[in-house]
């Protein structure tokens, strides 16, 4: 799979900057998917993420509704909370199976201490799995605003490790970003890894509209900066937080100085919000 064929019209500059957007979704999302589907549209990519107290048949059962919607599946696979080399591959040989995946995203997961065998990401990688059973392209993460256990100069060496692996293991790479709130860090990020040789499709993670005290949540949970003067960035006072927020300032920087020397990009939506919400704003925004 190249890089072309991750999305239809990836290459393409977009009309708009919400054109060829992806998806994050739980388990739990299902039913609300199910609800939403006729406005997602055809050949969404549709990541299914990997949270504890989640099991299988549940993770599988959400892969199958999305390609059964006409949109494609990404499973998540998380290093450090698989318990077993039998669970890792039941799981992906399973999705193949009965959802037709392709891609998938492989992340170490938020677990100090592997709960099995693996200690990253790029253990998974390292089985042979992913391209023995036929995935045509494997995301991973990028943090543009830092990690929180490597340096800036340790996140740079893994991800250019893991993208020239997965190349070499004949897949086409991917990369999407953390959701973050300051839009000046990402295009800085997204501008250096081009001048580091980094040329894989860039997907950029997007909160979705939310209620302020969840945006705040979140970024505690995931290690995301969320300081005062970010937050003003991004439209929110950290002195009230009543109400709700949207991405739209986050996303109007990105529009306006996005170019070609960024390569190719698209957004990535976190639906904190819920899906309903950030479907509603992707549609507002369009």
């Amino acid at each position: 799979m190249s890089h072309s064929q991750l999305h239809p019209n990836w290459d393409k500059p977009w009309k708009a900057i919400t054109d060829g957007y992806s998806l994050e979704v739980t388990a739990r999302d299902l039913p609300r998917l199910r609800a939403l589907a006729g406005r997602i549209p055809a050949e969404t990519p549709v990541a299914v993420t990997w949270l504890p107290g989640e099991d299988l048949p549940a993770r599988v059962a959400t892969a199958v509704a999305v390609r059964e919607l006409g949109c494609e599946p990404m499973p998540h696979f998380s290093a450090r909370r698989i318990r077993s080399e039998r669970e890792f591959t039941d799981y992906l040989a399973t999705a193949v199976r009965e959802a037709d995946v392709r891609r998938c995203f492989v992340v170490a997961g938020d677990p100090r201490e592997p709960e099995g065998p693996f200690a990253d990401s790029s253990a998974l990688l390292a089985t042979g799995a992913f391209e023995a059973l036929g995935i045509r392209a494997v995301g991973v993460g990028g943090h543009p605003e830092g990690h929180p256990v490597m340096s800036p100069a340790q996140c740079w060496d893994v991800l250019a490790a893991k993208l020239a692996d997965i190349a070499a293991r004949g897949m086409a790479s991917l990369v999407v970003t953390q959701f973050g709130f300051d839009a000046g860090a990402v295009l800085a990020w997204l501008a250096e890894a081009r001048q580091r040789g980094i040329d894989s499709p860039v997907r950029l993670g997007v909160p979705g509209p939310a209620s302020i005290a969840t945006l705040l949540r979140y970024a505690a949970y995931c290690g995301v900066g969320a300081s005062t003067a970010v937050m003003r960035k991004y439209g929110v006072s950290l002195g009230n937080l009543v109400g709700n927020a949207g991405p739209d300032k986050f996303v109007g920087r990105l529009e306006r100085e996005l170019g070609p020397r960024h390569g190719p990009v698209r957004l990535h939506f976190y639906p904190f919000g819920g899906l309903a919400r950030t479907l509603e704003w992707i549609e507002r925004r369009g």
